[in-house]
């Protein structure tokens, strides 16, 4: 590999970087165990395995490692949900659904997906930061009443 192949996979890894923990960002301001490191380092990852998958120049291996990392992510997501007992509720879904997303994005970055990757992760973080805007909290809690269902959030 030469110096300007390596060059740009860096400019990729930094892209990733950014919008991995721009994303994380949202999540470490108001108190998540999963913030910026976290999701910066998931983006980071999925561009580095699919920018060496996109370098070996074999699309069947290309698409083993990309299905691979969202085996692994979804693996870690997993790992993330747990059933609170108490409120028989499921927490972590928006984390690791979050977390999945962003892995997601780190493969755009690496395939040379720029536009894609950024247009998803400002969907991504418009997504989480709704949680934390009066008009949504508004909104969902009239829907809860409306339809009687319980608070089950993340």
């Amino acid at each position: 590999m030469d110096v300007e192949k390596e060059i740009f996979i860096v400019l990729k890894l930094l892209i990733a970087f950014v919008l991995g923990a721009a994303i994380g960002l949202d999540r470490e301001k108001h108190g998540s165990s999963a913030g910026i490191r976290t999701y910066a380092a998931v983006c980071l990852g999925a561009t580095l395995f699919t920018a060496i998958g996109e370098h070996l120049q074999d699309i069947a291996a290309a698409s083993r490692i990309i299905a691979n990392i969202l085996v692994g992510i979804g693996f870690l997501g997993a790992g993330i949900i747990y059933k609170n007992d108490k409120t028989n509720s499921s927490q972590g879904l928006t984390t690791a659904a979050t977390i999945w997303c962003t892995a997601g994005i780190g493969v755009a970055v690496g395939l040379n997906m720029l536009i894609i990757a950024v247009v998803a992760a400002a969907a991504i973080y418009f997504l989480l930061s709704l949680y934390h805007h009066k008009w949504y909290l508004r909104w969902k809690a009239k829907m809860q009443k409306a339809h009687k269902i319980e608070n089950t959030d993340d």
